[in-house]
């Protein structure tokens, strides 16, 4: 079975014109002027009173080495321990920001009034606290676990979450996983090796949240190398405990940078009881197109086009959602940041798949030129008007019957030894 998953990755890859020498320069670049923000501003500011920003609190859990700096909290190094962090953001009001941004202070301190600033930092001594903090701060039982991906400080992470969480007006408790990046674009491999250092911790972090009785389901959004991360820790809990423990229902892999071969092994090794997964994906996904060409020109999941075979077919028998969002514009010249940076997006993310619905409803607002592929459904292929956008959203379905639950790695050889068989 394993040299059939590896002889399927020639049949689930992309045309190599898809990417070339000089757009992986042009990432290379983007990426090295990434992070020309404000550094060390996790030191807290008061807020004025009254006043008309918006706050979000999180929980933060890092295997990331403390830095000793107030203003830093914590390096790109690794810690043999998790550390747990009580965080609040200030987000100014909405007039003076728009929805899908961080604005982070042109100079410090930071003004709450024009920028993201942090109003509280409490370090957690014992899992006591954190079990009262999220006491505190139940919503419903529903959270929202963020993983974020390459290239990211500890407050990258902390501001990318709170926006998250104010634009898409999720109604769950939100938690950070960072794992220990050091924030510089040479360093890919040592942050690759990072995300295997730390799966055992948020493996064990995940455990304890399903473990928790005032939680009752767990949403995982993973960005980029992250989602490698929840790949992993999933995939070691599908190992050890037989099974994904049930309350976590949702995984949602945001331009996930995954060799695809890889990927087939480890949603085999999580078991027949899966969450409902559902990936973000962009064609024109710099960041990706550079992945793949430092990783032996291997695709990388969050570049495929779900809408073409054999990747529609292998979706919908997998039973996993792929939004597409190729056509969606951001400001992010990287196109590698839209799951977040889209209003639309980040708001389908926090009203809808964060609750368990379906793309396939009657009432669904999405951006213009986004294709949904949605598996494992009976109905034909129609268009769904979104409410706010003129154009309609072409939602591309699986006609008849549902398709029997198959392995993912058994789908991708069978592929793969139909084209051998092929005249």
């Amino acid at each position: 079975m394993a040299s059939d998953v590896r002889s399927s990755g020639d049949r689930f890859r992309i045309p190599k014109a898809g990417i070339s020498t000089a757009s992986a320069l042009v990432a290379l670049v983007l990426l090295a002027g990434c992070g020309g923000h404000a550094k060390g501003v996790m030191t807290p500011v008061a807020l004025a009173q009254p006043s008309n920003t918006s706050q979000v609190d999180m929980l933060v859990a890092t295997t990331r080495q403390p830095s000793g700096d107030p203003a830093t909290l914590f390096s790109g190094e690794r810690s043999p321990t998790l550390s747990m962090t009580d965080v609040a953001v200030s987000i100014p009001p909405d007039s003076r920001r728009a929805p899908g941004t961080v604005q982070w202070p042109r100079k410090l301190p930071p003004n709450p009034e024009t920028d993201f600033a942090v109003t509280r930092v409490r370090e957690m001594a014992s899992e006591d606290e954190a079990r009262t903090w999220f006491r505190a701060h139940n919503k419903g039982g529903h959270v929202l676990l963020f993983v974020h991906g390459f290239n990211n400080r500890y407050e990258d992470g902390v501001f990318r979450l709170a926006q998250i969480v104010h634009d898409s007006g999720a109604q769950a408790t939100p938690m950070l996983f960072t794992w220990p990046s050091r924030a510089r674009v040479f360093d890919y491999n040592y942050d690759k090796e990072s995300t295997n250092y730390s799966r055992t911790a948020l493996e064990d972090t995940l455990r304890t949240l399903a473990n928790a009785p005032n939680v009752k389901d767990v949403t995982i959004l993973a960005h980029s190398m992250g989602t490698w991360l929840t790949m992993e820790a999933l995939r070691q809990m599908g190992i050890r405990d037989g099974k994904i423990a049930p309350k976590i229902e949702n995984v949602i892999l945001a331009s996930p940078d995954i060799d695809l071969d890889v990927f087939a092994k480890q949603w085999t090794d999580m078991g027949d009881a899966r969450p409902k997964f559902t990936i973000f994906v962009s064609q024109d996904d710099r960041a990706l197109a550079l992945s793949r060409l430092i990783s032996g020109d291997v695709s990388r999941l969050g570049a495929i086009d779900p809408s073409a075979e054999p990747y529609r077919t292998q979706l919908e028998t997998a039973g996993i959602t792929a939004i597409d969002l190729t056509k969606v514009e951001t400001d992010d010249g990287l196109h590698h940041g839209k799951f977040a940076e889209s209003p639309e997006i980040v708001q389908l993310i926090g009203q809808r798949i964060i609750k368990g619905q379906t793309l396939t409803d009657s009432e669904i607002t999405l951006g213009e030129g986004i294709t949904a592929v949605v598996a494992g459904t009976a109905k034909n292929v129609g268009t769904v008007a979104a409410a706010t956008i003129t154009a309609p959203v072409t939602i591309i379905e699986g006609r008849g019957t549902p398709p029997k639950k198959v392995r993912l790695d058994e789908t991708l050889a069978s592929d793969e030894r139909s084209q051998r068989a092929a005249p």
